[in-house]
């Protein structure tokens, strides 16, 4: 028998699975999706927040952990457990050595990138070459790799871990780390949680997924459904706006639009709807699939001018170009007058300030519902570039509860032995909202945290049994 199994395949998962062998455990893991495809949403991330006091390698300045707590604070509007939150930020200043012993490298912010220089560690390569380290790592150290082997349900004897079953095959083990991601690319359960809208519209129908398409969520409603105590709302998501004519799944950065502080986004009835300047973008990026989503047909349109260009990170397709307003409408499809009028107000309630797009400067709107009250310019130098929106779900919310210790809890009972991290367990400290990197500092926290505590049952009960 193993010692600690580990359902998933991604960052969390495979923190726990390094931690638990590193710990003298015997670990398998089993990833649902093929070889090729492994690492869930973690193989298209870029990078991790950390907390740092003074400068560090790729890491400028500081950044204390009272400040990543405020941003925190600050994006989930308070619903977030700050025990949890505060150890997720203390042990991001210290986890980088470990990961660079299981082979990760890092690089410094690239330009345009959310301004990140200071608070976040890039990962050479981005996430699929951090994955593709972890899984070299696991598999020197003995780590067992099952692809295509998803978990359908789990055994259980009261709160106690008995087995995993993928099929018909019942895999038992000592111990278990449940690290196999939300419901994302569930369609169904996306439905069923969103609902119809007052416009008789079923707004996760024009979702797209942004990661994984294996993340359908099947092991976390076992769980609900066999009692385990749950956190979140499962309407709340990492949701992005990104380029409408991405793909349904594995879209990833390259889809995502930045360039919406820099100028307005409209909605197909040329309509302004929120502040595209309240804060800087990675506090903010995480807020806009949602603001999408509740538009008419869940489109909008990001549009700038020619002085936006080159002060944000492109996206892979190029937008749609015009050298007047109203062709740009036209070629929008957008009804034309309407979009004048909404520009010609913006232009005119902008006010004169020095325009600075790394902080938060004093070009702002007056007079004008909503404001934009930062990095306010008109729009008024050609060509015109617009680009179509869509709401990008990257990973739910909707979880379980667990403490300090990564235990699954029942009736407020924890596990001895079944443990859970990542997005399984992220709603914990994202009760909603995102901030750049925090994904990813949750992950490996809780996956280093509940791969120590698996590994320690598994080797507790071995030693039981010894004697």
């Amino acid at each position: 028998m193993v010692d600690v199994l580990v359902i998933g395949g991604g960052n969390a998962a495979l923190c726990a699975a390094l931690t638990a062998r590193e710990a003298g455990a015997t670990v398998l893991m089993l990833e649902a999706s093929p070889r090729a495809w492994r690492g869930g949403n973690s193989q298209h991330t870029r990078n991790l927040r950390c907390m740092h006091d003074a400068p560090q390698d790729v890491l400028l300045d500081a950044y204390p952990e009272e400040e990543f707590w405020q941003d925190l604070l600050k994006v989930t509007a308070g619903q977030t457990d700050e025990a949890l939150a505060r150890l997720v930020i203390r042990d991001s200043s210290t986890v980088r050595p470990w990961m660079r012993r299981h082979g990760v490298h890092f690089q410094p912010s690239l330009s345009g990138a959310l301004h990140t220089a200071r608070t976040n560690a890039f990962f050479m390569g981005g996430g699929k070459a951090l994955v593709n380290a972890y899984y070299r790592s696991a598999e020197t150290l003995g780590v067992q790799v099952r692809y295509e082997a998803p978990v359908t349900r789990i055994e259980l004897e009261g709160e106690r871990f008995l087995a995993a079953w993928v099929g018909g095959e019942r895999i038992a083990a000592r111990s278990c780390v449940l690290a196999a991601g939300g419901f994302e690319s569930n369609r169904e359960w996306l439905r069923e949680a969103w609902g119809r809208n007052e416009r008789g519209e079923y707004p996760s129908d024009q979702f797209l997924i942004r990661g994984t398409r294996f993340n359908t969520g099947v092991l976390l409603r076992f769980m609900l459904d066999a009692g385990a105590d749950s956190v979140g709302d499962p309407t709340q998501a990492h949701m992005v706006a990104i380029d409408a004519r991405a793909p349904l799944y594995d879209g990833g950065i390259c889809t995502r639009i930045d360039c919406v502080s820099l100028g307005v986004v409209v909605n197909r009835d040329a309509q302004r709807f929120y502040d595209e300047g309240e804060d800087f973008w990675p506090k903010r990026y995480a807020i806009w699939g949602r603001l999408v989503a509740q538009q008419p047909g869940q489109t909008a349109w990001s549009i700038i001018d020619a002085k936006a260009v080159g002060r944000f990170m492109p996206p892979v397709f190029p937008g749609t170009r015009a050298q007047t307003l109203p062709e740009l409408a036209r070629a929008l499809g957008l009804p034309e007058q309407e979009l004048l009028a909404t520009l010609h107000a913006y232009n005119a309630a902008c006010r004169p300030g020095s325009f600075d797009h790394t902080r938060l400067d004093d070009c702002r709107t007056e007079g004008l519902s909503p404001a934009k009250s930062h990095w306010a310019l008109p729009i008024d130098k050609a060509p015109f570039t617009a680009y179509a929106l869509r709401p990008g779900v990257t990973f739910t919310y909707l979880g379980l509860r667990t403490d300090e210790t990564a235990a699954v809890r029942f009736g407020d009972r924890p596990s001895p032995n079944l443990y859970v991290a990542g997005e399984m367990m992220a709603g914990n400290v994202l009760g909603r909202g995102y901030t750049a990197g925090v994904g990813m500092s949750i992950g490996t926290a809780f996956g280093r945290i509940a791969g120590q505590r698996a590994a320690r049952s598994a080797l507790g009960q071995a030693r039981h049994a010894a004697a």
